[in-house]
């Protein structure tokens, strides 16, 4: 192999050293017996069995959030690594949460999610798979319970379910279009009771939500028995605890609940559990691994997913709104490359430099930090260094965030992370904004309605200057008022490519409508879904696959997984 070759994600975590998962569990403070092991790198904890000093305060949470991503990556993920390998090597005690990979995307296009070059956890190729089957649990539970649901209906109906005006779907973890619609219970009485479906990618499914947002076992029991999964022929919602089967689905997510304690290449202890996405669901980690890092480190560093339109509105919103985990600050990954896309710059032209495509661009950065500053906290900007990066641009963007009055350093965690010294300016930043005093607060109170919820986002944190909502979304806006449960609050579902609705209108776009197009309450997680545009919650495929490239060698390791 060449010197001058540029190792792979997957070629840099395979030659990296990686300790016992004892020894992280250690060095994370954890005592030996809520340790959980998979394997020798992997573990388990068990929060309940946990031994924590007494008196010890929460660590603060620094969340990690990022302007509109483009097709080109931001890369918020191996910020998120760098940055808290930063922070411990100046000394603080240090724990990252992070969310799980989807298969579906793996498989796809948009990659992983432990991080990239020299700032990853470990095992990275295991942690991109199946991991410790965490979301092969969730996939089972959400489809045991339309097993049951369907069987409940063939087996005579007592509780009076319509088939038409299901609600819950199916759920696979996979990219699979030919799955948006279906229809199931051909072949005859004995097949069961035909009617149209539809599957949702696991990530969406309100299970993966319900998980995230439990706070302990009995939590997640009495969510999964509030999950609505449809109506019945006189309009009724019918619940889970209608059907009695929480307990069984509690007892299939009961190991899964555990968080999984993973390392980063230099060694920081990392939990890496749940994985929602921000574009259709609400984007964080699990709540459980959150408030466990918490317990065991000084500060934790977490990411919300996509730009800070949708994961951070949704972890202040949603999240924070269940538990003490506001941020201290807040991290908004920018890009050279980024800014110049979102300034009319062709992809194909992005390594080149472009002063004006990088003037014109900042209106996007420029936005998603003043929407952090909504919340009550100051944010700091992370410029993540790729190599194609001219110094005279990134001065260029220091100097800009200067004027703007927000504290911004250039991150090169993807080189220089893995203990180096890449992202020891940006951690020293953070340290200072996290000791500086916030005043975090939620967008809107939970008692607007929720019409006016939605309206406040889309004006506040979108630029809109409206909503519309379709027909089928006004009726729904009547039922759920109906059922009494306005008083929850918004997870939007939209593009994450642009403020609008619509993925090509890149930058900060003003002048736009958002349009709503279904609400879908989610009462088990305990939110409104409002599906904007044409985001979908089952994910397509592209024409050439990432999966076209990868394949196993003789002793059965991985190749092509990025």
């Amino acid at each position: 192999m060449s010197e001058n070759k540029i190792l792979s994600d997957l070629e840099i975590a395979q030659k990296a050293a990686i300790l016992p998962i004892g020894e992280i569990a250690e060095r994370a403070g954890i005592n030996a017996d809520a340790v959980e092991p998979y394997g020798r790198y992997k573990a388990k904890i068990d929060p309940a069995r946990l031994r924590i000093p007494v008196g010890k305060p929460a660590g603060k949470v620094v969340l990690v959030s990022a302007m509109s991503p483009t097709p080109a990556g931001e890369g918020k993920s191996t910020t998120t690594v760098g940055l808290a390998d930063s922070l411990a090597r100046a000394g603080h005690k240090v724990m990252i949460a992070l969310r799980e990979p989807s298969l579906g995307p793996i498989l796809g296009m948009k990659g992983g999610a432990a991080g990239g070059g020299y700032s990853q956890v470990l095992p990275m190729d295991e942690i991109n798979l199946h991991f410790t089957g965490d979301f092969h649990a969730i996939t089972a539970a959400n489809n045991a319970l339309m097993a049951l649901v369907d069987n409940h209906i063939f087996q005579g109906n007592e509780l009076n379910i319509d088939p038409r005006r299901m609600t819950f779907k199916r759920v696979l973890d996979m990219n699979d279009r030919s799955l948006r619609e279906v229809v199931i219970g051909l072949g005859g009485p004995a097949q069961g009771v035909p009617r149209q479906d539809s599957f949702d990618i696991t990530a969406a499914s309100e299970i993966m939500a319900v998980f995230c947002l439990a706070t302990d076992l009995d939590d997640l029991r009495k969510r999964l028995g509030r999950i609505t999964f449809g109506y019945s022929y006189d309009r009724r919602p019918v619940t889970v605890a209608d059907l009695d089967v929480q307990g069984a689905l509690t007892m299939l997510l009961k190991d899964a609940l555990k968080p999984n304690l993973v390392q980063t290449i230099a060694g920081t202890p990392a939990l890496v559990h749940g994985g929602p996405f921000a574009n259709i669901a609400h984007g964080c980690n699990s709540l459980i691994a959150t408030r466990t890092a918490q317990q065991l480190a000084d500060i934790v560093v977490t990411e919300a997913g996509f730009g800070a339109d949708l994961g951070a509105e949704k972890y202040m919103d949603i999240k924070a709104r269940i538990a003490d985990v506001a941020p201290s600050a807040v991290v908004v990954v920018a890009t050279i490359r980024a800014l110049k896309m979102h300034g009319g710059v062709p992809k194909d032209r992005l390594k080149e430099p472009n002063a004006e495509g990088l003037a014109a661009g900042v209106r996007n950065l420029k936005r998603h930090l003043q929407n952090v500053e909504k919340f009550g906290i100051a944010p700091v900007v992370a410029i993540n260094k790729f190599a194609t990066d001219t110094p005279e641009e990134l001065e260029w963007l220091l100097a800009w965030c200067a004027q703007q009055g927000v504290p911004a350093a250039v991150a090169d965690v993807w080189g220089r992370g893995g203990g180096g010294d890449g992202g020891d300016e940006l951690a020293a930043k953070v340290a200072v904004a996290v000791a500086a005093p916030s005043d975090f607060r939620h967008l809107y109170p939970l008692n607007l309605s929720v019409e006016d919820k939605i309206r406040t986002i889309v004006q506040e944190i979108y630029g809109a200057d409206g909503v519309e909502f379709s027909v089928p979304a006004l009726k729904r806006l009547a039922d759920i008022e109906k059922n009494g449960w306005g008083g929850m609050p918004v997870c939007m579902a939209k593009t994450q490519y642009s403020f609008t609705d619509d993925a090509s209108q890149l930058g900060a776009p003003k002048g736009f409508t958002i349009h709503v197009r279904d609400l879908i309450p989610k009462t088990g997680a305990g939110f409104i879904v409002a599906l904007t545009g044409a985001v979908m919650t089952m994910p397509g495929l592209p024409k050439e696959p990432a999966a076209m490239r990868m394949d196993v060698d003789a002793h059965g390791n991985p190749v092509g997984l990025f």
